[in-house]
C-alpha cells in the first residue's frame, strides 16, 4: 500500500516550460505544481510572460520545450477547445464577449460543450434538444443568480459598464463548470466597489464550487489576500515561489517588482 501523505492533489504540473517567439524568449525553465482547491496566482512586472503562461496552460500556445500533466495525464499539443474539454476554463485581460448578445445568451454560450442533442434536434427544439435546453437554462440561472446579475440578463453586454462586463464573462466561464479556472486580470480596471464584489466571488467560487483557480493579478493587496500560494516572473524566468508572506519579503521580488518601479 502506498504511503498517505498531507499534501493536496496535484492538478496540473508545469515542468520545464520554454517558450519563444523568434529570437525573444518569453518563458525559460519554468515550473511549478497547483494544488486541488487551491487559489494560486501568478504575478510579475509588466512583459514577466504571465500572460503567456495561462496560454500555454489552455493552448493558445504550444511550448518548443516542456511537458504540462493536468490531472495526473501528460498533456499533448493542443488547441483551447480541446483544453476546454478535460475542464479548463479562463476569461481574458481584455473583456471576450459577444457584445451584440444579452447576458444570458453570453453565458449560455459557456454551455455548448455539454450539449449532446445533435443539429437536428436542436434545429427542431424538440424533444431531447429541448430537455437539454432546459437542463442547461437552469445552470446558466442558477450562475446569474450567484453572480447577482438577474438586472442585466436580458441586456445586451456591450450596453453594460466595464465592471459588470468582467463579471457576465466570469459566469460564461462557469457555465463551462471547470476543474481549473484560469483568471487573466479579473480586477482590471474597476473600481474598489467592483474589486471587492470580484474578491467575494472568487472566494465564493473556490469554497462553493471547489473550483482550482490560477489568477494574474496586478493589485498585490487583492493578490496576497486571496492566494495560497504564488510564483514570481520576471523577463519570462520565475525568481520566486512561496506563500504571501513568503514572497513579500523575498528580496529578488523586491527589487524586480514590489519596491522598485520597472521598466516595461
Amino acid at each position: 500500500m502506498p504511503a498517505q501523505n498531507n499534501y493536496p492533489e496535484i492538478i496540473l504540473s508545469v515542468d520545464q516550460i520554454n517558450l519563444s517567439f523568434g529570437g525573444v524568449k518569453a518563458l525559460e525553465d519554468i515550473n511549478f505544481d497547483i494544488r486541488k482547491k487551491e487559489i494560486f496566482a501568478i504575478i510579475g512586472p509588466n512583459g514577466a510572460g504571465k500572460t503567456s503562461m495561462l496560454n500555454v496552460i489552455n493552448g493558445f500556445y504550444h511550448p518548443q520545450h516542456g511537458e504540462i500533466r493536468f490531472k495526473g495525464l501528460h498533456r499533448k499539443q493542443m488547441r483551447p477547445h480541446e483544453a476546454a474539454v478535460q475542464g479548463i476554463a479562463r476569461t481574458f485581460q481584455n473583456v471576450a464577449l459577444f457584445k451584440g448578445m444579452t447576458t444570458l445568451n453570453n453565458i449560455m454560450s459557456g454551455r455548448n460543450l455539454k450539449m449532446k442533442s445533435n443539429i437536428f434536434w436542436q434545429a427542431l427544439y424538440y424533444g431531447p434538444a429541448r430537455k437539454e435546453e432546459m437542463e442547461n437554462r437552469e445552470v446558466v440561472e442558477y450562475i446569474i443568480d450567484f453572480l447577482e446579475i438577474q438586472s442585466i440578463r436580458r441586456t445586451p453586454v456591450g450596453k453594460l459598464p466595464y465592471g459588470l462586463q468582467k463579471r457576465v464573462e466570469l459566469g460564461r466561464a462557469l457555465a463551462m463548470e471547470p476543474d481549473l479556472l484560469l483568471l487573466d486580470e479579473p480586477m482590471a480596471g474597476m473600481n474598489i466597489e467592483e474589486k471587492q464584489d470580484m474578491c467575494r466571488f472568487i472566494l465564493d467560487i473556490n469554497e462553493q464550487f471547489g473550483t482550482t483557480i490560477v489568477l494574474i493579478e496586478h493589485d498585490m493587496s487583492v493578490v496576497m489576500d486571496l492566494s495560497e500560494r504564488m510564483i514570481v516572473l520576471d523577463y519570462g524566468r520565475k525568481i520566486a515561489e512561496g506563500n504571501p508572506d513568503e514572497i513579500r519579503s523575498n528580496q529578488k521580488v523586491i527589487d524586480a517588482y514590489l519596491g522598485v518601479a520597472h521598466s516595461n
